[in-house]
C-alpha cells in the first residue's frame, strides 16, 4: 500500500496561514530562510491586505506546503507519490528534491509577479458545481463565440469544473449554468490561470529556469495536468513551469494515484479542499488533511500504511 501527499493551489490561503504553522524548529528554519532569500519578512505576506496579491498568496502556499512535507518527513518518513494542484506542484517538486527550496522560492515569487502584472484586474476564476465537462464546454463555447475570453481551467471532479478568464465572460457562462441548475462559486484568485492567456508568462518563467540546477525525483511525481508519473527532472520542470497555461485534470490525477496503489491521501497545509475532492475515489482508503489533523495522527496513519504498526 502506498501514500500520496497532495499540495493545494490558490483558494486554500487564509489570513495568518504562516503564523498558524506548528511551533517547531523546522518551521522557524524555513520561515527564516524564506525571509533571507526574498529579502523581506515573509510573515507580513499572510495578512489580509497582503493576500489580495497573487505574489503573496503563491509564496505563502509554497512555504506552507514545503513545511508540511518537511514535518512529515522528519517524523513519519517518505510518501510513495506527490502531486500538486497549480502552485502546489512547486511544493511537490521541492518535496521530491527536483528543485531546492531556495530556487523554488525565487521562481514562485517570479511566477506570482508575472501573473499579477499581466492581469492586475478584470480577470479571475469561477467554479461551476453540478454540471459535467460536456455541458460546461457547451456554455463556454457559446460565450466564446462572442469573442469573449473564457476557458475551462480545472476538471476537479466529474461535476466540479473551474473556468478562467474575463469576469464578464465568466458571469455570462455562470448565468447559463445557473439557468440549467448548476451552482457557481468565485475562486479566490484574481488571474486567469490554467488557460492560454498565461502562455507568454509561462514562457518567460521557462527562460528564468534555464541554468537552475535540478535533480531526478526522489519520490514519484504525479502531474496535475497529465495525471501521469513524470520520471525525469526535465519533464517535471516543464510541468511546473507551464501548468499555469495548461488545463488541470485533478480528477484523473487522484484516480491515477489510487490505481497505482495509493491508499492514504494526505493534503498539505493550509488546504482541505483536495481532501474533499478525493473522498469518492479513496472511499475504501484514508483521506486526511494536515489542516484538520494532529501531526501525531498523521504520523500514525503513515506508520500503519508502512506496516510499522
Amino acid at each position: 500500500m502506498s501514500t500520496i501527499w497532495v499540495f493545494p493551489g490558490q483558494g486554500a490561503q487564509h489570513p495568518n496561514m504562516l503564523h498558524d504553522l506548528p511551533q517547531h524548529h523546522l518551521v522557524q528554519h524555513y520561515i527564516q530562510q524564506a525571509s533571507d532569500v526574498l529579502d523581506q519578512d515573509v510573515l507580513l505576506l499572510d495578512q489580509p491586505d497582503a493576500l489580495k496579491s497573487t505574489y503573496a498568496v503563491q509564496i505563502c502556499l509554497y512555504i506552507a506546503g514545503v513545511v508540511s512535507a518537511a514535518l512529515l518527513q522528519e517524523h513519519a518518513g517518505q510518501p510513495q507519490f506527490v502531486a500538486g494542484l497549480s502552485i502546489g506542484a512547486w511544493a511537490a517538486a521541492t518535496t521530491a528534491k527536483v528543485i531546492t527550496f531556495e530556487d523554488g522560492l525565487k521562481l514562485v515569487a517570479k511566477r506570482g509577479q508575472l501573473m499579477q502584472e499581466a492581469y492586475p484586474s478584470g480577470y479571475g476564476m469561477t467554479a461551476i458545481l453540478g454540471a459535467d465537462q460536456a455541458r460546461v464546454e457547451m456554455w463556454v463555447n457559446a460565450v466564446k463565440s462572442t469573442h469573449a475570453e473564457v476557458y475551462i481551467a480545472n476538471i476537479n471532479t466529474e461535476t466540479q469544473i473551474v473556468i478562467s478568464g474575463e469576469i464578464n465572460a465568466m458571469q455570462a457562462v455562470g448565468s447559463l449554468a445557473q439557468q440549467n441548475g448548476a451552482v457557481c462559486k468565485k475562486v479566490e484568485i484574481s488571474v486567469p490561470s490554467h488557460c492560454e492567456l498565461l502562455t507568454q508568462q509561462a514562457q518567460q518563467l521557462a527562460t528564468m529556469m534555464e541554468g537552475i540546477r535540478t535533480q531526478q525525483p526522489s519520490i514519484k511525481y504525479l502531474s496535475g495536468t497529465s495525471a501521469r508519473v513524470l520520471p525525469t527532472d526535465r519533464q517535471i520542470v516543464d510541468d511546473i513551469v507551464f501548468n499555469m497555461c495548461r488545463m488541470i485534470r485533478w480528477d484523473n490525477t487522484v484516480r491515477a494515484a489510487w490505481e497505482r496503489g495509493a491508499r492514504l491521501h494526505i493534503e498539505a497545509l493550509p488546504g482541505n479542499v483536495l481532501t474533499g475532492l478525493a473522498k469518492k475515489t479513496f472511499k475504501e482508503g484514508t483521506v486526511l488533511s494536515f489542516q484538520n489533523t494532529q501531526l501525531e495522527s498523521l504520523m500514525t496513519a503513515m506508520h500503519i500504511q508502512q506496516g510499522c504498526i
